[in-house]
């Protein structure tokens, strides 16, 4: 991450909503922008699975005064959520009980709790209104989230999401914290080679790939070494137990839990709400977007054409400007 990472400590009890209670939390986060005197020109980024803070090392084409994220004019805030391990609450934070990384006994988290700790970190910030909120994947679960559970929200921006985890995607999810449990260091580098074959698509994987091999062999291809080299890397910079909860987390996402019908919940949600589906997309598939969009009291759904599949919002930046802006020109 780059500099300008801050911690917010918060010196009070939390209790997650599986009963756990941390004494404190400390949430790692970025602004760009400057908060106005009302205090709601704020603009809320929510990262996904594998992301952090510094919204604008993965988000890059979406800032600026031709984008969506406009710091001249925003106060954009974007948080490491709780559970991850870029300077929020999580595994590798010590226990303050034992002296020791919470590690395994970290407990399962819910997107709900990571809305709440960041509803912790923007009422510290003086945050009164919310003119958007904007994520994709994972990022896109707490933003719904956002629009249920507090009223700052004005609009958003849901990218690559359903209205609830697909039995699809919590088997994906599994079978990635399965090669974990079995080995942390080679199953995190399995569960990262995984997760990259349904973050694209086929087409994508034969316009980089094709059946080229790998220079210098003559018995591996492209592709395995292109697998190979993202599961090393995400092993030098991830904790496996944050793999673990994430997902978990990412498995509890259901907009109506608890609280009624999928109708009824999402047709009370009346700010205006952009869609964004990707074509290609097989982990989170577009009908699951329009799906979604319908259910909205105010959803309109847009589709972003790309053979880049899911990982389309981390790529096609102008694209995503242009869908904004045909949305709310």
């Amino acid at each position: 991450m780059n500099d300008g990472i801050a911690i917010h400590r918060h010196p009070h009890p939390f209790t997650t909503e599986s009963g756990f209670t941390f004494p404190e939390l400390e949430i790692a986060y970025k602004t760009w922008g400057a908060l106005n005197a009302t205090g709601d020109n704020a603009v809320l980024v929510c990262h996904a699975l594998t992301g952090h803070a510094a919204a604008d090392e993965w988000f890059p084409g979406l800032f600026g005064p031709d984008g969506i994220l406009d710091p001249g004019r925003q106060f954009i805030i974007c948080s490491n959520v709780l559970g991850s391990c870029y300077g929020t609450t999580g595994p590798g934070t010590f226990d303050p009980a034992t002296g020791r990384p919470y590690g395994d006994s970290f407990p399962i988290v819910t997107i709900r709790d990571m809305v709440r700790a960041q509803q912790i970190l923007l009422g510290h910030l003086g945050v009164r209104g919310i003119e958007l909120g904007i994520g994709g994947s994972m990022g896109a679960m707490q933003v719904l989230e956002w629009s249920l559970m507090d009223d700052r929200l004005r609009s958003m921006m849901l990218i690559a999401v359903g209205k609830a985890h697909t039995a699809w995607a919590i088997g994906i999810s599994e079978a990635q914290r399965q090669a974990i449990r079995m080995d942390p260091v080679t199953g995190l580098s399995v569960a990262r080679q995984m997760g990259m074959v349904f973050y694209r698509s086929m087409a994508s994987f034969e316009r980089r790939f094709g059946r080229d091999p790998q220079p210098g062999t003559e018995s591996r291809f492209k592709v395995e070494s292109y697998l190979t080299y993202q599961g090393r890397k995400l092993v030098d910079r991830f904790h496996p137990t944050t793999y673990v909860r994430l997902t978990q987390a990412m498995d509890s996402h259901d907009a109506a839990r608890e609280r009624g019908s999928h109708a009824e919940v999402l047709g009370a949600v009346t700010i205006p709400a952009l869609v964004l589906g990707i074509s290609s997309d097989v982990l989170y598939w577009p009908s699951e977007q329009q799906e979604l969009a319908r259910l909205l009291g105010n959803g309109r759904y847009l589709e972003l054409e790309s053979d880049e599949g899911h990982d389309a919002f981390l790529i096609e930046f102008p694209k995503m400007v242009a869908a904004y802006r045909q949305w709310k020109p």
